[in-house]
């Protein structure tokens, strides 16, 4: 839970994702399953099935970043 607090943790994690989805090695395909989920709750959160949902746009982000930093790096065997 330390981890997921810190902000060294988080600008790391920023960081992979920016690597991630200039990398050439990481398909087109898993690039958008990260990046449209992303913008479609940054742009259309109250249209979304769950309205009123608690938790703030950017809260969605990490949680998605975090998810999507780790499943490339393992998919690709790649360590950022």
């Amino acid at each position: 839970m330390r981890k997921m607090l810190s902000l060294r943790h988080w600008q790391r994690t920023f960081a992979r994702i920016f690597q991630l989805l200039r990398s050439k090695n990481v398909s087109l395909l898993d690039k958008l399953i990260f990046t449209i989920p992303v913008f479609l709750y940054w742009v259309l959160p109250d249209v979304l099935p769950l309205p009123f949902l608690p938790i703030d746009d950017i809260a969605v982000t990490m949680l998605l970043a975090e998810w999507f930093a780790r499943r490339m790096e393992t998919k690709y065997n790649m360590k950022l």
